[in-house]
């Protein structure tokens, strides 16, 4: 009886996390569990819980008015009606998802604006009916807002960013993946208001230039993370201006940047000391030399940790012989490096054993048969 009281006691329920029952729960679990918990929730989970809809919500956001941080990532059925009802009354509210709930409009941000004043962080990456009038909304009551995810948003355009730039100071995490409308006009305005920034997505833009490496150089010192796939107008240039003046980079996605050299990486070795993970992938112009720069840097010996070389044609075993000394060394990515071989493979685990190397190697074309035209077939080509 004892444990029975306990376990129905609302005290001992502030956090819920109910993602690994999603299939089961249902509207009336959300309220029940409103009820009972009341005003000690301050923080819930139902992400991927799709049965879950406006209704539900309405309750619990009335029973349970301390919450905190609430995550509806993939409540597919969640539509405006509910940050209404979040807003009327939830204003402790910080931390919200909202990521795929793709009825979310921009009354959903004009209401959270008027009603969670404390709101920090905000996640609404693919509610693809978002335009910048739901941003300027947003910022204008949300100004303590420090992380920003609006990967998806393919309505945002530049307009939206200087709202932001304007009205976030303390923004520290900005994801834009995908939304590509962005200009350098845009994420430039972030740059100049945006002075705390220590992590940009920008993967996807492919309107931006080196504008954006070089005003995130001159404003954002204290960037750790930038994402810049498939940006490929950025140069060596505008790399050598962020690695002169970001020292506290620890992760960057340059995939596919396609015109970058050796150049950015001999930057990166000097300037960048807590370099972590680096993404290099159909970087085609990268060499051997690069590498060898890299491994004798600053980040080398004890800070990275991750190195993606998929597509780089030129980089050969001499590569992982200049790596061998990168100690923390965790992975590295070797797809279609056609320069590479077993054996280098082979010489780099003698001195990093716990390394996970992912490479791949076609298999040895079978000898002709002999007197026959037969056609030869193998398991990973269709005709040989």
């Amino acid at each position: 009886k004892a444990w029975n009281v306990l376990a129905l006691d609302g005290s001992n329920w502030q956090r819920i996390d109910l993602f690994n029952f999603q299939r089961d729960i249902e509207g009336r679990v959300v309220e029940n569990i409103s009820k009972r918990c009341g005003g000690f929730l301050r923080k819930l989970s139902l992400r991927g819980c799709q049965g879950v809809g406006d209704n539900a919500l309405r309750t619990f956001a009335q029973n349970c008015r301390n919450i905190e941080v609430l995550n509806l990532n993939g409540c597919t059925k969640i539509t405006d009606a509910t940050c209404t009802s979040l807003s009327k009354f939830c204003s402790k509210l910080r931390h919200l998802d909202l990521a795929s709930c793709t009825s979310i409009t921009n009354l959903s941000l004009k209401a959270l604006s008027e009603g969670c004043p404390l709101l920090e962080q905000l996640n609404i990456s693919w509610c693809d009916q978002v335009t910048k009038d739901g941003i300027q909304a947003l910022v204008r009551g949300c100004g303590g807002l420090k992380a920003l995810f609006l990967r998806g948003c393919t309505q945002l355009e530049d307009e939206a960013l200087k709202y932001i730039g304007a009205h976030c100071p303390e923004l520290v995490t900005l994801n834009l993946q995908t939304c590509l409308q962005i200009t350098d006009d845009g994420l430039i305005t972030i740059c100049r208001g945006c002075h705390k920034l220590q992590s940009l997505c920008a993967s996807g833009c492919s309107n931006i230039t080196d504008a954006i490496l070089n005003a995130l150089g001159q404003n954002c010192p204290r960037l750790r993370i930038l994402e810049v796939a498939r940006c490929s107008q950025l140069t060596d240039v505008g790399f050598t201006t962020l690695a002169r003046n970001c020292h506290e980079l620890e992760k960057m996605d340059l995939e596919e940047c396609v015109q970058i050299t050796d150049s950015t990486l001999i930057q990166l070795s000097i300037h960048c000391p807590r370099l972590q993970v680096l993404s290099l992938s159909h970087c085609e112009l990268i060499t051997d030399d690069g590498i060898r720069h890299l491994g004798n840097g600053a980040c080398a010996h004890d800070r990275l940790e991750v190195i993606e070389l998929d597509n780089c044609p030129l980089i050969t075993d001499a590569s992982l012989e200049h790596l061998k000394s990168c100690h923390s060394l965790e992975r590295i990515e070797l797809y279609d490096c056609q320069q590479i071989t077993r054996a280098g493979i082979k010489r780099l685990r003698t001195h990093l054993p716990n390394i996970k190397v992912h490479a791949y190697f076609a298999p040895v074309t079978p000898p002709p048969s002999v007197g026959g035209s037969r056609q030869r077939f193998c398991r990973c080509c269709i005709i040989l």
